[in-house]
């Protein structure tokens, strides 16, 4: 039989490569979005014809359990959020409604409508933050240093809990960073790519960043969302760390950038802002997705030098088409 999945943040990075994934599969696909004045579909609009979407919100319980009962999907994917780390701490009781009990309105619908839906929840390498141990795996403590990553831990922990408590199929995939042409600009790998393109193409002569030397474990958001679906296929719900298991820092992603678009150095061009630098930064961050690779089958499949390189081509040709 045809199954049906809900995702909620369906116009988003990982919604629309998530969407893509599962028309593949043959999967009906539904997508929750807020209702706005103006249509955000940008990401899905070469899918928006094959998707249903509903409005709903996080933040309106009545909402979103109307939608599962409309809906009635064989898997959720609750990927929406207030995930841009640095908006956090201007607003951080917003992303704790969004980010936190955001997740604790969809597992409830869950167990109102019916508690044989499977439920992906999207957990994030900044519950580790200040982590005390390298590389961090399912075993790793959480030390999260950012109002996101404190929600994040919420949403984790009470995916953990309804999966307990009511038996639910509830599991969280916990996604180091990764990212593509898709991702937002106020993120600083997107940042990066466009300033590349436009200062390339004569339209800026400089980069503004903040720390240059913070790592990260990089990887394509295409790959990511792989392994969330092999997540709801298990027998058992598990939580599994989704890493490439390299690390990097802003300056190698910089310097690949300019290098990828034929510019040379990096140096004449990037500057350092105070503005950009975090409260409280994580220095270093890298996963451990053996327990991914051993149970779930699964590898990433773009390297970190051709993800730069195909954000970089990407947004030279979106610079030269405005």
């Amino acid at each position: 039989m045809r199954k049906t999945a809900l995702i909620t943040g369906i116009t988003g990075q990982d919604g629309s490569y998530l969407a893509e994934l599962l028309l593949e599969k043959g999967y009906r696909v539904a997508g929750m979005t807020r209702r706005t004045s103006t249509e955000v579909h940008e990401r899905i609009e070469h899918i928006v014809d094959k998707v249903e979407i509903f409005s709903g919100d996080l933040l309106d319980q009545s909402s979103i359990t109307s939608i599962v009962n409309d809906v009635h999907p064989d898997e959720i994917y609750n990927l929406a959020a207030q995930s841009f780390v640095p908006a956090s701490w201007s607003q951080p009781v917003l992303t704790g409604e969004f980010t936190a009990l955001g997740v604790t309105r969809v597992l409830e619908a869950i167990r109102q409508v019916d508690p044989a839906i499977r439920f992906y929840q999207a957990s994030s390498s900044e519950m580790f933050g200040n982590a005390v141990q390298s590389p961090q795996s399912e075993q790793t403590p959480f030390y999260p240093r950012s109002p996101y990553g404190v929600a994040k831990v919420y949403g984790h922990w009470i995916t953990v809990n309804y999966r307990e408590s009511y038996r639910l199929f509830a599991c969280s995939g916990i996604g180091f960073n990764h990212e593509s042409p898709r991702r937002g600009k106020e993120f600083v790998t997107r940042k990066i790519s466009d300033g590349v393109a436009r200062i390339k193409l004569g339209m800026a002569k400089e980069l503004r960043l903040g720390n240059l030397d913070a790592h990260r474990d990089w990887g394509f958001a295409g790959d990511y969302v792989r392994a969330m679906w092999m997540m709801l296929q298990q027998d058992e719900p598990r939580d599994y760390v989704i890493a490439t298991g390299e690390t990097h820092s802003v300056r190698d992603f910089v310097r690949i950038a300019f290098e990828a678009a034929g510019l040379g150095s990096y140096e004449p061009y990037v500057v350092v802002d105070p503005r950009f630098v975090r409260p409280a930064e994580v220095d270093r961050l890298i996963g451990d997705a053996s327990e991914a690779r051993r149970t779930l089958g699964w590898e990433p499949r773009m390297s970190f030098e051709q993800l730069v390189a195909t954000m970089v081509e990407s947004d030279l040709k979106h610079c030269a088409r405005s």
